[in-house]
């Protein structure tokens, strides 16, 4: 007996659509890939501004506290007591019948050491000559400026009773429109 052959049939129908399938989700899969190529440029800059922009509203904070600190300063100068005590201390400005003392390379509690060392018994030599020290003293204080009172603007009679004495006042100056 022969065989006869059967012809094989092929479900055409599945296998087209097993491919229309495939195609679908290729073109989708491509689809999603351009998106991101297209995309990421444009995230990139975005990031890129957002950091730009918190740069410069920090930049803008620390500005305005300048902005601040600076009027704040102006306001003070406008105050005539605030002016008074900066020419007194910058200055040395004093009124007249003051008596001033200034006193010469005072160190600031910040300077002062801490610490004291203790004072030792025994004697010990010094490895610097004291002699050339005494004499290089002796004549820098020729030539020093004297650090004694100053006196300015003092009469050499007292002021009669009847003559007003300068005081400072605490009326503002008149404003100036710019």
């Amino acid at each position: 007996m022969a065989h006869k052959a059967t012809p094989r049939r092929v479900d055409v129908r599945g296998w087209l659509g097993g491919i229309r399938r495939s195609g679908f989700v290729l073109i989708m899969m491509s689809l999603v890939v351009l998106a991101a190529l297209v995309l990421m440029p444009t995230l990139g800059t975005y990031l890129e501004q957002r950091q730009r922009i918190a740069a410069l509203e920090h930049t803008i904070a620390t500005d305005q506290a300048t902005i601040d600190a600076l009027i704040a300063e102006r306001e003070r100068w406008s105050d005539p007591a605030y002016i008074t005590t900066q020419a007194r201390e910058r200055l040395y400005y004093v009124r007249p019948g003051e008596v001033v003392y200034l006193i010469d390379n005072d160190l600031d509690l910040a300077h002062q050491p801490t610490e004291r060392q203790p004072v030792s018994e025994e004697v010990t030599n010094t490895r610097s000559d004291w002699m050339s020290q005494l004499l290089r003293s002796i004549t820098s204080s020729g030539v020093a400026e004297v650090v004694s009172p100053i006196t300015i603007g003092v009469p050499d009679q007292p002021a009669p009773a009847d003559e007003p004495v300068d005081e400072p006042t605490n009326e503002e100056p008149a404003p100036t429109e710019p």
